[in-house]
Parts: C-alpha cells; sequence; structure tokens
C-alpha cells in the first residue's frame, strides 16, 4: 500500500504517529527514524525530559565521535546511528591548485581523501560498537567550512539504516550486524555540490528519497529501499539564476497529505517543487517571488500550511497555504528568516532563530509577529520542541531553553564542554542524544 509520514501540529499527533507506524516494517516505542522525527516536526513525545544541565550536570554519559560530521542521531529501539568522516588533509600544493577551479569565493575544507562512516553507540553505555566504513573518496569536492562531508542524516526503518553521503552515494547497512547490503554511487547521481552535500534522505513506501541539486545539475531522486536501484530522477524545471552558484541548495523535503492528496514537497533554489512520491511526477512548482538558494532550512507543515525559509540572499519566511495537488499560494511573509536552522511550529505559532541569534515568534495563520528577539549568539543547528519547551542551540556549543508565548523567555542556559552544535537533537527514552563537534552526549534528569 501507499503510506506517507503525515505532517501536522500538535492538535492531532496520535494520529500522525499512528499513520507513521501504518508506513514502517515494524513499530518501536520511541522510534527517531529521521532527522526532526517521525514527522519532521522537532517535537518529541512524552514529558520528563531535562531542562537544566553542564558538561557533569545531569550527564548519563560522554562518548567522543571520531572524525567529523554534523548528522544528527537516528533512533529504532535500543539501536542508535550516526554518520561521520574521517578527513586526511590536502598538502598546501594540492589545496591551492583545487582552489582556482572553486567559483564560490568561500571559506573551504580541502581534503586528499575522506572515508564515511557509519557508527552504532550503545544508548545505555555510550559505548561505541561499530564504525563502518561506508565509502572512501579520493581528492573529494571540498566543503565550505561550517559544513562537514557527514552532515546528511541517515534514516533508520525495520532493523535497516539508511545513508546518503550526497554525490559520494548512498547504501543500506543491516542495523543490528553493521552488514552492509547494498551501495549505490551511480554516476547519474553525481552533482557538483560547491559547499559539500547537506541534504537529508526521507522513506516513503519502499522508497528512498533525496535532492541532489548542485551548481551544475539540479534534480530529486528515488531508489528501492530493499536494491539500491534507481526507480525514478526527475530533472527541476522551474527557470534560475544564471549564476551557477545560486542553483545549487542543501534542503530536506516533507512528505504531507493534504485533501487526500500524497505530497512529496521539495525547496529548491527559487522554486518549492510538488512531486507525486510513487513516480517523481511534478505535480507543481511555486516561485518563491525573490532570490531564494542554497537552501538548509527545512520546512515543517501544520493546519493545512506550510512554512519555508527562502534562504539566501535576504530571506524570508513564507506561510503558504496548500491546496492538494493544486497549486498553493503564498499566505504571508515574514522577514529575518533564518538561513540553516528550520522553524518549529507549536500549536498556532511559529518560532524561528536566525543564523545571527535573532529570535522571533510569529502567527502561524496570519504571520502577525508576537515577538522579536536577540539571543547574542550564532546558529545552525534546529530547534526542538519537549515537555513543553523550545531547545535552541548555538554555535558556541549553549542551549537556549524558550518557554513558547507571546513574549520571549528563556528559563534555562546549558553549556557541553563549550562545543558547537550543529546537528539536532534526538531522544532516547527521557533522555537527548546530543551530538557537539567533538562527542555525543546523553543527557537526563538525575
Amino acid at each position: 500500500m501507499k503510506t506517507s509520514l503525515l505532517h501536522t501540529n500538535g492538535f492531532s499527533r496520535v494520529a500522525l504517529l499512528f499513520g507513521y507506524f501504518l508506513a514502517s516494517t515494524t513499530a518501536y516505542p520511541g522510534t527517531w527514524p529521521q532527522w526532526r522525527g517521525p514527522d519532521a516536526s522537532g517535537h518529541f513525545e512524552g514529558t520528563g525530559f531535562p531542562t537544566e544541565w553542564n558538561s557533569k550536570k545531569n550527564v548519563v554519559w560522554k562518548v567522543e565521535i571520531p572524525g567529523r560530521g554534523h548528522s544528527s542521531p537516528v533512533v529504532e529501539g535500543d539501536l542508535v546511528w550516526l554518520t561521520t568522516a574521517y578527513e586526511t588533509p590536502a598538502s598546501k600544493e594540492d589545496a591551492k591548485k583545487r582552489l582556482k577551479v572553486n567559483t564560490g569565493g568561500q571559506p573551504l575544507n580541502l581534503l586528499a581523501k575522506v572515508s564515511l562512516r557509519a557508527v552504532q553507540i550503545n544508548p545505555g553505555t555510550g559505548k561505541i560498537l561499530r564504525d563502518i566504513e561506508v565509502f572512501n573518496k579520493e581528492k573529494p569536492q571540498w566543503v565550505h567550512k561550517l559544513n562537514s562531508y557527514s552532515s546528511s542524516t541517515p534514516c533508520l526503518k525495520g532493523g535497516k539504516l539508511y545513508c546518503h553521503f550526497g554525490a559520494y552515494g548512498s547504501a543500506c547497512l543491516d542495523a543490528k550486524s553493521g552488514k552492509i547490503i547494498w551501495k549505490n554511487n551511480d554516476k547519474r547521481l553525481w552533482v557538483m555540490h560547491e559547499n559539500g552535500p547537506g541534504s537529508s534522505p526521507v522513506l516513503w513506501g519502499d522508497l528512498m528519497i533525496f535532492h541532489l541539486d548542485g551548481s551544475d545539475k539540479q534534480s530529486i531522486a528515488a531508489l528501492r529501499q530493499d536494491t539500491g536501484e534507481i526507480v525514478w530522477q526527475t530533472k527541476r524545471s522551474g527557470k534560475m539564476n544564471s549564476n551557477p552558484q545560486l542553483k545549487k541548495s542543501y534542503a530536506t523535503p516533507i512528505l504531507v497529505e493534504n485533501k487526500g492528496s500524497e505530497l512529496l514537497l521539495s525547496p529548491a533554489a527559487d522554486w518549492l517543487y510538488c512531486y507525486e512520491p510513487a513516480t517523481g511526477k511534478e505535480l507543481w512548482k511555486l516561485p518563491y517571488g525573490l532570490l531564494g538558494f542554497s537552501n538548509v532550512s527545512r520546512p515543517v507543515a501544520g493546519n493545512g500550511m506550510v512554512f519555508l525559509s527562502t534562504c539566501f540572499m535576504k530571506g524570508e519566511i513564507l506561510g503558504i497555504l496548500l491546496n492538494g495537488d493544486k497549486l498553493p499560494k503564498i499566505k504571508w511573509r515574514a522577514r529575518s528568516a533564518p538561513k540553516m536552522p528550520s522553524p518549529i511550529l507549536v500549536d498556532d505559532a511559529l518560532y524561528l532563530v536566525n543564523d545571527a541569534g535573532i529570535a522571533s515568534c510569529l502567527d502561524a495563520k496570519t504571520g502577525e509577529l508576537h515577538w522579536r528577539e536577540r539571543l547574542h549568539a550564532e546558529f545552525s543547528a534546529s530547534p526542538t520542541y519537549a515537555d513543553g519547551k523550545i531547545y535552541f542551540c548555538d554555535r558556541n556549543g549553549v542551549t537556549h531553553v524558550v518557554k513558547p508565548g507571546k513574549s520571549l523567555n528563556v528559563i534555562a542556559k546549558n553549556e557541553l564542554d563549550g562545543t558547537a552544535h550543529m546537528a539536532s537533537f534526538a531522544p532516547y527514552g527521557k533522555a537527548f542524544l546530543i551530538r557537539t563537534n567533538e562527542a555525543l552526549y546523553r543527557v537526563e534528569s538525575q
């Protein structure tokens, strides 16, 4: 049967999770199978999550993660996985030669080779159980200093781990044994990312779906979950700026059900696309109405609307009213949009923090501004909502705990060894699994 991950707000979360569990081969309590959770909302179910912690308080365990990566942990029962990359820097002479072919003028990280890996963690002890090389690349594309070679969060479903490393390939592993079931690095799925891979995959039915929006080619593709074969690949059809640097994107799609239709909503440079998930057929595309590229922030949806950031240059938040498989309309626009952190929807309010630390709360239906305040930090990670609180994590390793409402109410600030948060939280029971630049923590009220 055809299945999808439904996106709503808190009023229908029971129905949402029931829909997700029907879509899964096996349902597990505490499942956090993809970036931002079963419905990609960033909402944790349950109560009892911690509000306060530091490097000594409420830390059950800490494990240093080898290599470097920004992917978030995923959880299925007692299976916890994330990805990382072992980096071998390029020589100064080689780096100088390769920088000449870069057209973006961005601060970059250049390597002689990279080992792309999947890491399994014991959630009870924090012990690393498996560290598996999935791909190994000589002279890989460069990545931006704020990115990594393993920024794409994998997916867990039915005891299988689905990894995606952008143009470097995708793979499926047995999540218990770590055995690689299949790998796909087909040349048809190769693009020039310019700043490194960033989009995370989603699972729908028997497909693994992901974006490939490079500076040279732009498409969305689906692989069979059991074999890794390409089922469909659809080129982006919207007209874009002639500058290759303004054609790329690093966003992640979402799946919604609207007026009886299952829709794959896919933000890319300058356009929001809607596809039929089974076939990749384009149903409609909606222009942002202004330049928008290098998209990182993932949309959220609820109450028949979808909310997305247009990202670079002068990014806006768009409140888009869906209309089934027909063309939607932009209902409202708002400024101070995040370029990397995703928005989070709580009841009828949309909460944001942009990269420069300006936090906002908007009426989700109208776009009316409730408040806008500065958090005095820089942000990349997407926020989490748990047990009535919103958790915003900054690049200095501090989590700002905010009580939702029509004024800013920061109730706690928590720091873990001063290391940056680039990944999003994942739940394990009543604990947070928090990845920093150096380590993974299990944080839980003691």
